[in-house]
């Protein structure tokens, strides 16, 4: 006997509706579904040029779109505008205005309540601090960052290429063109279990500069049931340190910039698209 849809029962019909209503693996539609990546610029200074998603970010959000539903705006992060988001990246918080514009937003004892709720219950979160001079407000950024058990601390390290270690979770054995940055200071007993995932390996010297200070350049924690990732560096992902131009008189052309960044985002995300999904789990 021939099979034909025409012939399936219509109570079949109901319960295949109720499989892709109630599950995720319920059907080819919902499985496809992206997560949603949202790339909030309320936390950057009005007239702050550097790191805008039409700008110098352009590439890596095009490139994101891939895998992710990528968002942007620079709204406040209420329930509301966090709602279906899997991941928020946050580049270098301004600390002062730009120009005659007014002053930045810096987090706010609300926004940091918000930010740890929406973590601890499952969202991912990247927050990349700056290269030097650029404008980086510490001070309450480091209130938040406490919540999953780092610090920001202006100790500097020059721009270099690191070859990451093969074991390293999520990262390992890629090249990381690093273009200057501060450090994560990391509190070891904080019960989000944070740990570098970056330590700055000393035997490489820096590339047009001498400055090179021991500790974690990037380092990720796992708060309740989400992930958060804390970068040093917030130029790392520009187009010109993507494509091999460098930033300033430094270029690493050998680098996997975006292979690293991609597999950040998919682990802060709890995609199964992450490779060595092992760290912090």
């Amino acid at each position: 006997m021939k099979f034909s849809l025409s012939t399936v029962p219509s109570r079949w019909w109901f319960a295949l509706l109720l499989l892709c209503v109630s599950g995720p693996a319920g059907c080819a539609a919902e499985s496809s579904a992206k997560p949603v990546l949202l790339y909030s610029r309320h936390f950057n200074a009005p007239g702050e040029t550097r790191y805008l998603p039409d700008g110098t970010y352009r590439q890596v959000l095009t490139n994101l779109r891939r895998d992710f539903e990528v968002r942007v705006h620079d709204q406040p992060l209420t329930r509301e505008s966090l709602a279906g988001v899997k991941v928020v990246l946050i580049a270098n918080p301004s600390d002062q205005a730009v120009g005659t514009n007014p002053p930045p937003h810096h987090f706010s004892a609300a926004d940091i309540e918000g930010l740890s709720a929406f973590v601890e219950n499952g969202g991912g979160l990247i927050i990349m601090g700056n290269q030097e001079n650029h404008n980086l407000e510490i001070e309450d950024t480091n209130k938040l960052l406490a919540r999953f058990g780092f610090q920001f601390k202006n100790l500097y390290t020059d721009a270099k290429q690191l070859v990451l270690p093969k074991d390293t979770p999520i990262i390992g054995g890629l090249r990381w063109a690093y273009y200057t940055g501060n450090l994560v200071a990391i509190d070891a007993a904080h019960p989000a279990r944070p740990h570098p995932l970056v330590i700055n390996d000393l035997s490489v010297k820096p590339l047009g500069g001498s400055r090179d200070q021991r500790g974690a350049l990037l380092a990720v924690s796992n708060p309740g049931r989400g992930r958060v990732v804390a970068v040093t560096d917030a130029g790392w992902i520009t187009d010109t340190a993507l494509d091999g131009r460098g930033l300033g008189p430094v270029a690493i052309k050998e680098q996997d910039n975006w292979e690293i960044f991609r597999r950040l985002a998919h682990w802060a995300a709890h995609s199964n698209q992450a490779a060595n999904p092992k760290a912090g789990k």
